[in-house]
């Protein structure tokens, strides 16, 4: 098993909602075995987790060059096969807060990945100013509070260099006729409180300002996602 790297810039804490709302989902060592699947990881995503990883990596680019960072672990192969995007001499790095996260990655990963395991908050990242080439957010932004959603947006955007580009991939609010969007907004108010934001704001309202950030959206599946481009 690959090992991964503890930040020693400051204790790294479980943030509070992460504990008290998504247990089940990532903390507990139980939800680890449940929901590594890509089968399940599918299912959730009203099978779409291909497609919508594949729209990712295809934004980010065929070889990646320099440094590339993911933020926060994904259940499913997205991690290993973005990791065999990384070109010669490149690198990734995946920050999680969990280390149980960080376990169960290394165990999936082939070995002689050229990927680097962090141990840190995502509202704090442990990296330099203008340090990644690409940056990649996949399914996370829905899960965090306003505040932590806008701090983990501008990290992400402090440590893209200039020319670099950021991929995020979230929810959307679906066309008002679709025919889950019932469902799903019951689905999200029981499991996921913070993730109607995203059906009430455009996701890009919670970028930093006066960053000259370029923004392309594209919406998928009835508009239920959404894919941004973000470059500097």
């Amino acid at each position: 098993m690959m090992e991964f790297h503890v930040t020693a810039r400051e204790a790294v804490e479980i943030p509070t909602y992460l504990a008290e709302i998504y247990w089940w989902a990532y903390v507990h060592p139980v939800a680890v075995r449940v929901f590594e699947r890509n089968w399940l990881v599918n299912l959730i995503l009203w099978g779409n987790f291909r497609r919508l990883s594949e729209a990712a990596l295809d934004a980010l680019g065929d070889q990646l060059a320099g440094k590339t960072l993911q933020v926060a672990c994904v259940y499913g192969d997205l991690t290993r096969r973005l990791a065999a995007r990384i070109g010669r001499g490149g690198r990734l790095d995946v920050v999680d807060v969990l280390p149980i996260q960080l376990e169960n990655l290394a165990r999936k990963l082939p070995r002689g990945a050229p990927v680097s395991l962090l141990h840190a908050d995502s509202s704090r990242l442990p990296a330099a100013d203008a340090s990644y080439d690409s940056v990649l957010v996949f399914f996370l932004l829905h899960e965090q509070p306003r505040d932590v959603r806008r701090a983990t947006l501008r990290e992400a955007v402090r440590v893209l260099k200039p020319g670099g580009r950021l991929v995020v991939v979230d929810y959307h609010r679906p066309h008002a006729l679709h025919p889950l969007r019932p469902l799903l907004r019951l689905v999200l108010e029981r499991l996921e409180p913070f993730a109607l934001d995203l059906w009430e704001s455009d996701l890009d309202a919670w970028l930093p300002e006066g960053e000259g950030l370029g923004v392309r959206k594209r919406c998928l599946f009835g508009g239920l996602y959404q894919l941004l481009e973000i470059s500097r």
